[in-house]
């Protein structure tokens, strides 16, 4: 079961925020979106995420991408995503300075 947007961001009720208008427009765990708009969203956040953070992604991360999407089934490529967002909210994470250099 899916939680409400309250669960993972600061929105409270009634505070007028941004956060507040999308449940009211869309419920509170976004059922009122399409999949398709689902993904779309998470694809603007997480280009414009990606632009804010400093360095530059290894060229294998590129053939990993590619690889996930091309050979991964639709429910591994879901759980990917859920894996590396979890990540990206609660885990550590290498520094630009720390990223192995291949040889």
């Amino acid at each position: 079961m899916s939680k409400p947007i309250g669960h993972f961001t600061s929105y409270t009720i009634n505070d007028g925020s941004l956060l507040e208008s999308l449940q009211e427009e869309y419920g509170p765990t976004f059922e009122l979106m399409t999949r398709r708009e689902k993904l779309f969203l998470i694809s603007a956040i997480a280009i414009q995420l990606c632009d804010q953070s400093p360095g530059r992604c290894r060229d294998e991360i590129y053939v990993v991408g590619h690889q996930i999407n091309s050979s991964l089934p639709l429910h591994d490529r879901e759980g990917s995503l859920e894996a590396l967002s979890n990540q990206i909210r609660h885990g550590q994470t290498l520094s630009v300075e720390e990223l192995p250099i291949k040889q």
